[in-house]
């Protein structure tokens, strides 16, 4: 393989790298430049302060936007984190953006090549206006479902999210609850997941983070709901304590309402040999083999009929399946395929590696 690679990682700042609590793009972006960094590249992190990184640090503000309360425009720091790249770009080879659409006007009128991974939703009308005027920029996608609404971008790869193994011991035991794991909204749909453990009579565990916009959700149809003896609200947890939560669970409820372009408890569930109850939306049929790492289902009702099936899924199967699709190096070798592919178009990728 050639020489390592100067490269640019760009995360957004509303959380740090890795997150404290809540955070998908952030943590994936910490597994990247990790994995990376394995396989001899200089990474430098454009991130938050308050990040955690062995690679060089840019920092344009002292803390995740999220948690400081003091920036009111969370926009301003974003801005000047792309004027800091402006700056050093001549020291890349490549630059990774990560912060979905908000650089692109930047992106084209670098001199120095760039990616682009979106990480978020592309249904929305306006997105469809608004990435249609990019027809140049190199977009890599997290799952095949994600470009439905925009088949016509300039797709140059597709990477699943990867994760640290080594940071998730996995548990063979079998879980006593199940487990929801994610935001307190209508999208991820908690209410389906307490009505699923209602009716078949297995506790569990809602650990959830709430944002302000969707704190009436919570108020109106979740709450009612936990004072049912089998429901226990935790609320927004650490890594350490989301980690703990999926060893001992039977599975990880998974009723999602929306295209979801990934969904990193998917994988973080199997890399604690924990399998998963899903409903077929957005990036789920990608992500679970079914029967093999969990149970795609199609409404609550199915969901019921189906949870005795998880009796049948082998726990050890189950991370040996996250180990072969979603570890991180695996991650790392996939973007560095496409870092190479971009940098040089006219040779294959076959003639880029050794042996």
């Amino acid at each position: 393989m050639k020489a390592g690679l100067k490269i640019a990682q760009v995360a957004p700042l509303y959380e740090s790298v890795p997150p404290q609590t809540y955070g998908g793009t952030e943590r994936v972006v910490k597994n990247l430049v990790e994995g990376l960094s394995n396989l001899g590249h200089e990474i430098t992190l454009f991130a938050s302060g308050d990040s955690v990184t062995t690679s060089k640090l840019i920092d344009p503000c002292p803390s995740s936007l999220r948690l400081d309360w003091g920036v009111r425009d969370k926009i301003v720091p974003h801005i000047t984190m792309l004027q800091m790249l402006c700056e050093i770009e001549s020291e890349f080879d490549l630059i990774h953006f990560h912060l979905d659409y908000l650089h692109l006007p930047l992106s084209g009128k670098l001199r120095t090549p760039n990616i682009t991974t979106i990480h978020s939703r592309l249904d929305l009308p306006e997105l469809v206006q608004l990435y249609s005027r990019f027809p140049k920029t190199n977009f890599v996608s997290i799952s095949h479902a994600q470009r439905g609404a925009l088949s016509g971008n300039n797709w140059v790869g597709n990477v699943y999210h990867g994760l640290d193994g080594n940071s998730f011991a996995p548990s063979y035991d079998g879980g006593r609850h199940l487990t929801f794991l994610g935001r307190m909204s209508p999208d991820k749909n908690p209410e389906e997941a307490i009505q699923l453990a209602i009716k078949t009579n297995l506790p569990i565990k809602i650990a959830a983070k709430i944002d302000p916009e969707d704190r009436p959700y919570y108020e109106n149809k979740i709450m009612p709901l936990l004072n049912h003896p089998l429901v226990e609200f935790i609320g927004e947890v650490g890594e350490a304590k989301k980690i703990e939560l999926l060893r001992n669970s039977l599975a990880l409820v998974f009723p999602i309402k929306w295209p979801e372009p990934f969904g990193m408890v998917l994988i973080e569930a199997m890399a604690c040999g924990t399998p998963v109850i899903a409903f077929n939306e957005g990036s789920v049929p990608e992500i679970i083999d079914e029967g093999v790492t969990g149970i795609v289902v199609q409404s609550i009702e199915e969901a019921v009929d189906k949870m005795k099936h998880l009796e049948l899924i082998d726990r050890k199967l189950v991370r040996r399946r996250f180990e072969e699709r979603f570890e991180q190096n695996i991650m790392a070798l996939n973007y560095e395929r496409i870092y190479r592919d971009v940098l040089t178009p006219e040779t294959s990728i076959d003639q880029l590696y050794e042996g």
